[in-house]
């Protein structure tokens, strides 16, 4: 699991306390923070792992703590309290039950959200309808914090991008960029890499102290700037390729197809059991026994 934190000393004891057990690693990326969220995390989880974000942005800091995760399932979540840990192993109950990657959703059935302004909720839509037009995807929430994917799915969804600086010559950027779009980068680059992509129902509460960073036109513009960057026809005329088909990594599947399926009513039973009743929204291709133990770990995070 990766948090990213930035002065969030006041809101960690109730996103900690809400942690699912037997987690197999918990991961702060900490942005410079001036208040005490090192050694309240540590305090608060002695077996945390701390790394220091180098560069600036959720983008960078979700890119340097995914690339330090040593599990089989990588998780997402914001410190702020507004995504709730407790709904974690509905994620991974997904996962288990055939997805490459999971995505929660504020406006799939059984979600929702008590922070979400109108204009806001009107942005995701618009963009949603951008994305799902030029990726043919089925998307409901493109810009939530609240991601789950197999490690080996990384390689695809971290595909670097060259940006031109004053004098024409590339510098690699972060790969997920350096802001607030890294959820729409997440979700574009998995439709693109035709991974089995599954919503499942999250409600977003308020965040508990502090103001967030995020602004709705900035931040808009943005996303509609990578959205913009990362489609096909453009991506081969200014990066000189597209990511790698998911048969690159794992030499099992033929091309596939794009997939996206919407679990409406998501739940876990008492073993930890997904249960749901799951529609793909676009033909999906046979995907490959999940045996993740590459590392030494079972396919599940502990």
């Amino acid at each position: 699991m990766v948090i990213p934190t930035r002065n969030e000393a006041r809101n960690l004891p109730a996103v900690f306390a809400r942690l699912p057990a037997h987690l197999y690693e918990v991961i702060v990326v900490d942005g410079s923070s001036t208040d005490d969220t090192i050694e309240v995390a540590r305090s608060l989880r002695p077996d945390v792992r701390i790394v220091r974000q180098v560069g600036n942005g959720k983008g960078n800091a979700l890119s340097t703590g995914l690339s330090e995760a040593r599990g089989d399932i990588l998780v997402t979540l914001d410190a702020d309290g507004s995504t709730d840990p407790a709904e974690i192993p509905r994620f991974v109950g997904a996962l288990v039950a055939g997805a490459d990657l999971v995505k929660g959703s504020r406006f799939a059935q059984g979600g929702g959200s008590a922070d979400i302004t109108r204009s806001r909720r009107l942005g995701n839509r618009a963009l949603c309808g951008l994305v799902n037009r030029i990726y043919g995807t089925s998307y409901t929430d493109l810009c939530y914090g609240f991601n789950a994917f197999w490690a080996d799915c990384l390689t695809l969804l971290e595909t670097p991008r060259p940006q031109l600086g004053a004098a024409g010559v590339t510098d690699a950027e972060s790969p997920f960029g350096r802001g607030f779009e890294v959820e729409t980068v997440i979700n574009v680059r998995a439709a693109k890499a035709a991974l089995r992509v599954w919503e499942v129902p999250s409600y977003e509460c308020r965040r508990i102290h502090g103001v967030s960073n995020l602004s709705a036109i900035r931040d808009g513009f943005r996303v509609v700037g990578r959205i913009w960057s990362e489609s096909p026809a453009l991506s081969a005329r200014y990066h000189g390729t597209m990511a790698a088909p998911r048969e690159a990594v794992h030499g099992l599947l033929p091309e596939p197809t794009p997939a996206v399926a919407q679990h409406d009513d998501a739940v876990v039973d008492a073993t930890g059991s997904f249960q749901a009743q799951v529609t793909p929204l676009i033909p999906e291709q046979p995907t490959a026994a999940r045996a993740r133990s590459s590392n030494g770990h079972p396919a599940v995070e502990r």
